[in-house]
Parts: C-alpha cells; structure tokens; sequence
C-alpha cells in the first residue's frame, strides 16, 4: 500500500456539473464562484448522447485553461462499462487530456489502479477523483483512497449509497457511510467532497447539513445550481477566528521547536498542526 502523499492544499468549498452535451455552459459554470467545475459524461447524459457529449468534453480541453484558480474535472461513466471504457479509450487518444477525472461507481482498487497505469503508459498527468457510492466501494474505502498517487480527492455519492443501503437518504440514515468516507480521505491526506443537496427550495436546510459536513471532516458540498454556490464556500471557508488561532498554532509551534506544545492549557501535538497549515494555506489560496 502507498504512504499518504501529502497534497499541496487547496480550496475544494463546492463544485457543479456542467453537462458535456453543451459546452456554451462551461464558461457560465467557471464563473460561478465555485471551486470545482466537472464537465458531466455519466448520469446526466443519455445513452443516445454519450457519444456526443464525450467529443464536445474533451474538445473544451483543446485550448488552454485560463490560470483561474478553478479546478476543472471530467465525470466519466463507471469504468465496468462500455460507455466508460469509451471514455477512456478517448482520454488515452488525445494529446490534451482533462486535468482530472472524476471516477464512479468505483466499487474497487484495482479499478483506479489499471486507469492509473493506462495514463502511466500514454504519459498523462490527469489527476484522480473517486466517488464512493456502492457497498463494495464504502467497504474498500480505505484501500482505494490509498491505492494511487494521483487521487486529490474522495467524492460521497448519498443518493446511489441510499439506495444500495435501502436507506432513506438523510443525514442520521448515511451518517456511518459519510464517516467511512471521511475516514479514508483522511488516513491517505487527501479531500473529501460531500454530496450536493438537492432541494432548491431549502436553503438554509443546505446550510445545516453542510455545516454538519464541515464538524465532520469534509472539506466541501457539491452543488445543482449556481445559487448554492457563495452559501457552501461560505460555509467551508476558514473564520478568521480559525485562521487567527492556526497562525498563532503553526507560531507556537515553530518558536518552540518541539514536538508538542501547550496553548490554553491544551496539549497541541503534530497531527493538529498538519491541519492548521492546511487552513492557512486555504485560507491563502482564497485571499489571492
């Protein structure tokens, strides 16, 4: 198994889909607000227009990506399919590959691995992001998010794990699966990206559960609609109040040049201070 691979930190707030069939709604969705845009080829396209919508995806990624901070990623079908494996046969024969592509449906390592390898082979930097949303995905949780160097991030996918589970798709209801996910995201130092909240017409319900999301380790909420977006980075930004006690954590902590330290009367240890860098560096990323 590989050690962790610490990944420069960066905001990973929200994220929406834009769908491959209209590439006119790219640029729309880069000026959301929001920190990841995933260009959709799975669930939101028909099967009558997979084909379509994989050559208008790919063709966005012909000319050169603006330096804007957004993270760009390519929603592929599940790799145990034909529509997937034509994606990847597609990503394979182009010169100018996605960034990054998000991965569903992943129910094992060895999935990830023979996409790693094949992007190995052709010389592709793309990064990984995997979604965990069946019952064989969740329980090679762990062994997945540490089977590949390129993975930045976990996806949980509440809709589909409820209905594996034969659960009602609420929070008390997937409240074990989200913590799996946490759980492996965080052993292998990499993100992890909460399920978008799809009722419009509940804002403030978003909120309680993307607050819920944050106190549980994650570090964002994907959206449906642009107008979720300054809500959920809202809620995934550092306070100054966490930003203020990281910086005099990481000060401490440097001053003292020890391996723990005591602030407030709290014995403060190494792990905490991986994470208060990591809100610093975030909180950095989203000043510039």
């Amino acid at each position: 198994m590989n050690e962790p691979v610490v990944q420069e930190p960066r905001p990973r707030r929200s994220f929406i889909f834009s769908p491959g069939l209209r590439p006119d709604m790219f640029p729309k969705a880069l000026a959301s607000g929001t920190d990841i845009v995933c260009v959709e080829l799975e669930d939101g396209i028909s099967p009558k227009d997979k084909d379509e919508a994989r050559k208008s995806a790919l063709a966005l990624f012909e000319q050169t990506q603006a330096d804007d901070g957004v993270e760009r990623i390519v929603r592929i079908n599940c790799l145990r399919e034909a529509f997937g494996l034509a994606d990847v046969q597609a990503i394979l024969a182009t010169d100018t590959p996605p960034p990054a592509l998000m991965l569903p449906k992943v129910r094992t390592p060895e999935e990830v691995v023979w996409l790693d390898d094949l992007l190995t082979e052709r010389g592709h930097n793309t990064r990984l992001h995997v979604i965990i949303e069946t019952n064989r995905g969740l329980q090679a949780a762990f062994e997945i998010a540490h089977c590949s160097r390129r993975i930045d991030a976990l996806f949980f996918g509440g809709v589909d794990m409820a209905a594996e589970l034969r659960c009602q798709n609420a929070w008390e209801p997937l409240l074990y699966a989200r913590s799996r996910v946490v759980h492996a995201a965080a052993s292998a130092g990499v993100d992890v990206i909460d399920v978008p909240y799809l009722d419009l017409e509940d804002p403030d319900g978003m909120v309680v559960e993307a607050q819920k999301a944050k106190a549980l380790g994650f570090s964002g909420k994907g959206s449906v609609h642009p107008k979720q977006v300054a809500a959920l980075n809202k809620v995934f930004t550092p306070t100054a109040d966490e930003i203020a006690r990281a910086r005099r954590v990481t000060q401490t902590f440097e001053e003292a040049d020890t391996g723990l330290v005591v602030i407030d009367g709290k014995l403060i240890e190494k792990p905490v201070l991986r994470d208060m860098y990591r809100i610093l560096s975030i909180a950095d990323r989203i000043s510039a």
